[in-house]
């Protein structure tokens, strides 16, 4: 793909992230996945748009995510959102932009409204899984595979060909970061878009960050037949064409 770059958000963390530089423009903000990165259809689909449209560009891996420094068994809802933070100041800087959250990356998003509030003029949100890790993880594991992460503080779950290690202090933070009880009162376009067939994240998700928002003008898209990730060329398409719409 195109040239990344690196950043240190502290003396022992680097961060990988893409770029497109404009000037006095709106930026275009990829946040991806949980153990995802930025190798993927999604991020190149993005920095195409934002470069034809003569936007900005930023997209960021978290720690322990791709190429970026650190251990994954290390991160968590709350580093990834302050790495996420950082890293607006130092490439947005005080530039408007448009959220693009790709499941956790949604609940990433939904934790910068607090920083970037006047800054941000659009939100769209890619199979949303805010507070998953309680909601889709923890309260629906067997009593066993929570004994073990109480007990070894780790446990690798297995979900179709992916194995996740989920750790105690991964679960912990994540009931630290709810945001699905905080409305956000910003006159906004949001759009959610979800997969009819996601079958890591219901679409009710979407719907609840919808709910947030008191005074935006709010969407929901329902992609047929589609997955969690949508990142096929028609469902980047559909994806593609709510952003500009945006911009």
């Amino acid at each position: 793909m195109t040239n990344f770059s690196f950043y240190n958000t502290s003396k022992n963390t680097k961060i990988r992230y893409l770029k497109n530089i404009s000037k006095n423009k709106t930026y275009i903000v990829f946040l991806h996945g949980f153990m995802s990165d930025l190798e993927g259809k999604k991020p190149s689909s993005f920095l195409k748009l934002a470069k034809k449209n003569k936007v900005g560009f930023l997209a960021l891996e978290y720690s322990g995510h791709g190429k970026s420094s650190g251990k994954f068994i290390d991160g968590n809802i709350s580093k990834w959102s302050n790495q996420t933070k950082l890293l607006i100041k130092k490439i947005v800087k005080n530039n408007n932009f448009i959220l693009v959250g790709s499941s956790m990356g949604a609940w990433i998003s939904l934790n910068q409204f607090k920083h970037f509030k006047d800054q941000i003029k659009g939100f769209v949100g890619i199979g949303s899984a805010p507070e998953f890790l309680e909601n889709l993880m923890w309260k629906k594991f067997p009593r066993k595979i929570k004994n073990e992460i109480l007990k070894k503080k780790i446990s690798y779950i297995k979900h179709g060909s992916y194995e996740y290690p989920i750790t105690l202090q991964l679960i912990k933070d994540g009931k630290k970061n709810k945001v699905l009880n905080k409305k956000i009162s910003s006159k906004i376009k949001v759009t959610m878009i979800h997969g009819s067939k996601d079958e890591s994240v219901p679409v009710n998700y979407s719907r609840k960050v919808l709910n947030l928002f008191s005074v935006a003008r709010k969407k929901l898209i329902v992609i047929k037949k589609g997955d969690h990730s949508l990142s096929s060329p028609k469902n980047l398409k559909i994806i593609n064409k709510e952003i500009k719409q945006m911009l």
